[in-house]
């Protein structure tokens, strides 16, 4: 299954395909899915557009001079963006030290629901790491971002 979804994504995208797996973590579904689901990035303006599209926002939840520090994630955008960055951001943090430290960074800020913020927060790092890679064409390096080839 998995070879037959590299075969087709392929010969779609390849550039793109291969910004995204070169990316420690995130296999051929993943990236197959999130490119199905972002379509172009000439559609977004910046990653927080990206991340709006995907519904990885939270509300603001204010009055007056109040502001809670309790806020909800949105969830209005696609479910299934939402769903497949959630999932890479989970894979990324076990195999990118960044992440690893980024996540457990978040998880240890709060008490109440812990893992689901911290990676809610670390898919929105991932985000950024994704619209930059794909409006660049640009693959993922341990160290530093190179241009594919």
């Amino acid at each position: 299954m998995d070879k037959a979804i590299e075969k087709t994504i392929k010969g779609l995208n390849t550039s793109e395909y291969q910004s995204l797996k070169s990316i420690p973590g995130i296999g051929p579904v993943l990236a197959s899915g999130i490119l199905a689901e972002i379509g172009t990035m000439k559609s977004f303006t910046s990653h927080n557009a990206l991340a709006k599209y995907a519904g990885l926002t939270w509300r603001v939840d204010q009055s007056g001079n109040y502001t809670s520090e309790n806020t909800r994630m949105t969830k209005t955008g696609n479910k299934y963006l939402r769903y497949y960055l959630i999932e890479a951001a989970n894979c990324v943090k076990n195999h990118v030290p960044d992440y690893k430290e980024y996540y457990y960074k978040k998880f240890s800020e709060v008490k109440i629901h812990q893992h689901r913020r911290a990676l809610a927060l670390t898919s929105r790092k991932l985000v950024r790491l994704i619209f930059s890679l794909l409006t660049k064409n640009q693959i993922y390096s341990n160290d530093k971002v190179g241009e594919i080839q």
